[in-house]
């Protein structure tokens, strides 16, 4: 079989009738069609790794709302009470207003069946006490004024015997000095009469009369002078009545000042105890309409937390919750803090929801099925408990929409785009570890910057 002899059987034996023979003819062939596929495979993957591919984020989220207001509503009492009756049940349809659950009191202080009517009562008489001491001010008023015209008059009156009495002393200061005078002359008739009588010239009764006169004269310069001196103090007198008139004017006027304070500040007391009894007179009639708690949007019952009737409930205690039934769906996911930087308001995204088959491509979208459309609407500015920001994206209207009976709570697969970039380049960049690549051209982050100028405002806002 080595041909290494000249003398050849190869006439003599057929090859072909040995079955090893086929087999290692069999092999040969099957190499080379080997070698042809391995050659078109790799030219395959060579084109392949050039084909783009678009960069992606992934994350895993759920559906929820756009805005809070949007989002299924726990609903709690503001008063403890105790659970008397239910209006609703879980599935219900219910429109804002409709009344959910009937509860009664629990606390002594409002046992009371006529406990607003009371407490009317009680306003209307601090009203009245008002009124009552608004009339004793006027009336203290009217007596202040009484009181100073009075001191007025008083006061007139003692300046008015001041002056008399002034004129009097002038009076009396003249007839003192008239009496002077003629004690003066008495004296000297009564001297040159004396002198007379020695002589021989005038007898003793001329004598004792000039005497006579000389004292009688003297008494009424006495008399005159006391008078005089009365006078002054008179005057003096007065002057003293009317300081102590003016003081006792002046304590009058005091007294009755403070007694108007004192009104005054009963009054305001009063209207401030008045105040306090209207609102607690509201706070009542507030509360017996916190029995009824009632809806604050339209929507569907859907879970009941507290069971049966005769519970208590605290107040700030969950009773039922209501999901409103007009809402902006969107997506809440969460990224890693190292892809944040690359994230951008407006940017799309690609969703898969639980439920609806998909066949996801995510380098691929546009050869994705099964996928929806949508776009960030708004990234977190804090961390969050598990160590990512959160990213809420809205549907897309320009696009796909979104299914009819997606449900807030439904699990979402979300990959969002970044930059289209070659496979090869993805390869080499998942193997090393390395972020996306998030450079872009002039024009976009031109665009990019505008964007961040125009949402920068809104930002400050919330």
């Amino acid at each position: 079989m080595l041909k290494i002899s000249e003398n050849s059987i190869s006439n003599l034996v057929s090859l072909s009738n040995f079955k090893s023979y086929q087999h290692l003819k069999n092999q040969h062939h099957y190499n080379k069609k080997r070698f042809y596929y391995g050659i078109f495979i790799m030219a395959l993957l060579l084109v392949v790794v050039f084909v783009p591919w678009t960069q992606n984020i992934n994350g895993k989220g759920y559906v929820t709302t756009l805005l809070p207001e949007q989002r299924p509503q726990a609903i709690q009492s503001i008063i403890s009470g105790k659970l008397e009756k239910w209006y609703v049940r879980e599935g219900n349809y219910i429109k804002k207003g409709d009344t959910l659950v009937y509860i009664t009191e629990v606390k002594n202080d409002y046992f009371d069946p006529n406990l607003i009517s009371r407490t009317q009562e009680q306003v209307t008489a601090k009203s009245e006490s008002v009124t009552s001491y608004d009339d004793k001010v006027i009336a203290l008023r009217a007596q202040l004024a009484s009181i100073k015209e009075s001191k007025k008059l008083k006061l007139q009156q003692v300046e008015n015997k001041i002056i008399q009495t002034k004129n009097k002393i002038s009076i009396d200061s003249i007839d003192l000095s008239a009496y002077k005078i003629k004690y003066e002359i008495s004296v000297n008739q009564y001297k040159r009469t004396k002198e007379l009588y020695d002589q021989g010239l005038k007898s003793l009764s001329d004598l004792q009369e000039k005497e006579l006169k000389q004292q009688e004269v003297n008494a009424y310069y006495l008399s005159q002078k006391n008078k005089l001196e009365n006078q002054k103090n008179m005057l003096l007198n007065f002057r003293l009545e009317l300081s102590s008139t003016a003081q006792d004017y002046y304590q009058k006027i005091a007294k009755n000042n403070s007694d108007i304070q004192s009104a005054l500040s009963a009054k305001l007391e009063a209207t401030s105890n008045t105040s306090k009894l209207r609102n607690k007179l509201s706070n009542y009639q507030l509360r017996q309409k916190l029995y009824y708690i009632t809806s604050p949007t339209n929507g569907y019952v859907t879970k009941t937390i507290k069971k049966g009737t005769g519970q208590l409930i605290k107040e700030g205690t969950d009773i039922l919750t209501i999901m409103p039934s007009t809402y902006d769906l969107a997506v809440e996911v969460y990224v890693q803090p190292k892809d944040l930087p690359l994230l951008k308001i407006n940017d799309h995204s690609r969703l898969r929801f639980d439920g609806w088959p998909a066949m996801v491509i995510s380098g691929w979208p546009e050869k994705s099925t099964g996928i929806f459309s949508g776009r960030i609407f708004a990234i977190d500015q804090h961390i969050s408990e598990n160590g990512k920001y959160r990213v809420l994206i809205a549907p897309d209207t320009e696009r796909k929409k979104w299914p009819e009976n997606l449900r807030v709570g439904t699990g979402t697969y979300t990959f969002i785009l970044l930059k289209d970039v070659p496979i090869w380049y993805e390869l080499w960049r998942n193997l090393n570890g390395f972020p996306p690549d998030f450079y872009r051209d002039g024009s976009e982050q031109e665009k990019l910057s505008k964007k961040i100028k125009v949402k920068a405002p809104i930002k400050s806002v919330k």
